[in-house]
């Protein structure tokens, strides 16, 4: 059977960052990667979980939203998968930025809380979510946001 794309990637080398996984056509994958693989340093399901709930909401009403596939966790609690259609990956580094920065200094309800809208309503927690994201900023405050930032490590 032929091995999928992102079990090519040797995650051994990899470390916190955004990177390019795949471009299918229009659709571009970014591998939001916020723990680095295999270091024993995981997102709780609670971190994972409230960090989705966050990121997808901002990022589907920001100024890209009509072109955001998925946004969506790793199995294996370590980062994002974020699925974009035509758009520059300048322009989705800039917009992730300061959609982190906006969750950073949210002071409301997490967004989808309740039993009609979540499978899992009570394990939600912004102050998680908050957390992930200020790790998330300051590793990709380091990136210039050029096409070379985005690919994986060799």
């Amino acid at each position: 059977m032929e091995r999928i794309t992102s079990f090519q990637v040797d995650h051994n080398k990899i470390v916190p960052g955004m990177y390019v996984s795949r471009i299918d056509g229009d659709i571009t994958t970014f591998d939001l990667r916020v723990k680095k693989p295999n270091a024993g340093d995981y997102m709780s399901h609670l971190e994972m979980h409230t960090t989705e709930h966050m990121v997808a909401t901002f990022i589907r009403n920001s100024e890209i939203g009509q072109n955001i596939i998925y946004f969506g966790p790793m199995g294996c609690r370590t980062g994002f998968y974020l699925l974009t259609r035509d758009l520059p990956k300048a322009t989705v580094y800039k917009i992730l930025k300061q959609i982190l920065k906006d969750i950073i200094n949210y002071s409301g309800e997490v967004f989808g809380a309740s039993e009609e809208e979540c499978g899992n309503y009570r394990e939600l927690d912004l102050e998680s979510a908050k957390k992930i994201c200020r790790e998330y900023l300051h590793i990709l405050e380091n990136y210039s946001g050029t096409d070379a930032d985005f690919e994986y490590p060799q």
